[in-house]
């Protein structure tokens, strides 16, 4: 097997949602694509992962039971895709999960949080849970100050 690959059928909006993704992420770029309104193919690359985006009329939505997950270094880089990514019609959900204004489903997560929340000691790791549980965008310090005891 060569690579496993998201693909992401649009009803409506293609073009625009992949020119959109290659403007909120820093290292993508747009691979190819052809077609116009009503019907659009499209690749587009973040970091190394390719996604494919398709347009053609349908009846089915995004849903949360797929999302693209993001690990971020830094709550900087969290805080910018969250914002970009909500931006003009996105939606926020708990637990660092989001829907942009298309309706596709991103979870944008600090590596801190895989981190903690492995700690062998299951305390600090279930205050860190219990802390994220609490959030929309997950924020390092409130996860720290958890696994801190603070």
């Amino acid at each position: 097997m060569k690579s496993v690959t998201p693909f992401l059928w649009f009803a409506e909006r293609g073009e625009e949602a992949i020119e959109f993704y290659s403007s909120v992420f820093k290292n993508s770029k747009i691979i190819n694509k052809s077609g116009g309104t009503g019907f659009f193919m499209g690749t587009i690359q973040i970091e190394s992962q390719h996604i494919h985006i398709m347009e053609a009329p349908h009846k089915n939505k995004f849903t949360e039971s797929i999302s693209l997950f993001v690990s971020c270094e830094t709550q900087d880089e969290v805080d910018d895709l969250w914002n970009k990514l909500i931006a003009d019609g996105g939606k926020e959900g708990m637990c660092g999960w989001l829907a942009d204004k298309f309706g596709v489903s991103w979870q944008i997560i600090p590596e801190t949080l895989g981190k903690l929340m492995s700690d062998p000691d299951r305390q600090k790791a279930n205050r860190v849970i219990q802390a994220m549980m609490q959030m929309r965008k997950i924020e390092i310090v409130k996860l720290q100050a958890a696994y801190d005891g603070k």
